[in-house]
């Protein structure tokens, strides 16, 4: 939808609000009724809205999507608000009242910054973009914090703010771009602009290589419900710093410059550590927090004789170790009367979906089995949550 006009006038928010909740099976039914008394091309508008906001409420939340106005790319694209909470939250904890959000997308970003109370200047070039980002931050009731302005963001002068953020486009015509030089803007150009502010950061795709992160800036895997979002590349804070934080508890570890753990024999416990904190290389500090080490020098999972909860880890208790091989997989299994089975797999090959289909589960009980090495060998790993 190019023009959001329509939605915005009287009519149209009264039909976005009698479209509320349309299920897709019934849109047709709907439309055909709604085009009685209104034209047919806000009618589709209305409707193409509604389920972009049923799309957008894993992201914003059911309040927030059910009042706001996306793209198809803007739900795609857009921070989870929970991730856009912490940062913003941090902004603030470092003393920024106003920053520029350059390449600010349909809003996600400035929303919770002007939240934190931090007066926003939100640029991007795409008019329909930049429409849809100046009605979330009237609808949200942020209109006095938020500056929506469609220009270039190359063009504009960031001088008179606190703090830079940037979030280049990691999308193009043909899909997502691992080139960090192919974002829009480039990321060398996010880069300069960043180390002109007195603070700044740089949103980037988590999986950016760590020789890529430029020394003088901080870096920070975040991770949310278990599944990495993204890394942040942060100047003026500290320098070389690595960071792994761990939503939504908010829990941040810190890199120390520890040394690979040393493999050693399979122990009691399993750590599975958070994807943030294998991302950012900080699988060291967690085996030394629960005094264990790797079961392969190639795979993040370490072992330990005793239970230490940690929150950058989920620990499973190991209650069996094999050799990789189905029939001795599917006889204790069989032995257990196990029926519900999750299969987590790290430098194996076979598919967990395969795997069930050839063990043949039955039973009330239930367990995990680990595919992956140990010093170098394919092993079965049979356990539980601890």
């Amino acid at each position: 939808m190019n023009d959001l006009a329509p939605l915005l006038t009287p009519q149209g928010r009264a039909l976005l609000e009698e479209v509320r909740g349309t299920q897709p099976g019934d849109e047709l039914a709907v439309a055909t009724r709604l085009r009685r008394t209104h034209p047919a091309e806000l009618v589709s508008a209305a409707l193409g809205q509604a389920r972009l906001r049923a799309r957008a409420v894993a992201k914003f939340g059911a309040e927030d999507a059910g009042r706001m106005f996306f793209t198809p790319n803007g739900v795609e694209q857009s921070t989870r608000a929970s991730v856009a909470t912490y940062r913003a939250r941090r902004f603030r904890e470092l003393g920024i009242t106003s920053l520029a959000d350059l390449c600010c997308g349909i809003g996600g970003d400035a929303i919770a910054l002007a939240r934190a109370g931090i007066r926003v200047l939100a640029v991007d070039r795409d008019p329909a973009t930049v429409a849809v980002a100046r009605a979330n931050a009237e609808a949200l009731g942020l209109a006095d914090l938020i500056d929506v302005q469609e220009a270039d963001v190359a063009d504009v002068d960031t001088a008179s703010y606190d703090a830079v953020f940037v979030d280049p486009a990691r999308r193009g015509g043909r899909g997502r771009i691992f080139d960090p030089e192919a974002y829009s803007p480039p990321l060398s150009w996010a880069i300069g602009a960043a180390r002109k502010a007195p603070l700044a950061a740089l949103k980037i795709a988590p999986g950016v290589p760590h020789e890529a992160i430029p020394e003088d800036a901080e870096a920070e895997w975040i991770s949310d419900g278990g599944d990495v979002k993204e890394a942040v590349v942060w100047f003026g804070t500290t320098p070389g710093a690595v960071r792994a934080t761990l939503l939504p508890g908010g829990h941040t570890l810190l890199g120390t410059g520890l040394p690979n753990p040393q493999v050693r024999p399979l122990g009691r416990y399993l750590y599975e550590p958070d994807g943030a904190v294998i991302r950012s290389h900080l699988v060291a500090e967690v085996a030394r927090h629960v005094q264990g080490g790797l079961i392969d020098e190639t795979i993040a999972y370490v072992t330990a004789d005793a239970l230490h909860p940690t929150p950058y880890a989920t620990a499973y208790e190991i209650t069996d170790q094999l050799p990789f091989n189905v029939k001795k997989l599917r006889a204790l299994l069989r032995e257990r009367e196990v029926g519900i089975l999750t299969v987590k797999k790290r430098g194996s090959a076979v598919e967990p979906e395969e795997l069930r289909k050839k063990v043949k589960l039955q039973g009330p009980n239930s367990a995990t089995v680990f595919l992956t090495r140990a010093a170098g060998a394919p092993v079965m790993l049979v356990g539980r949550p601890a």
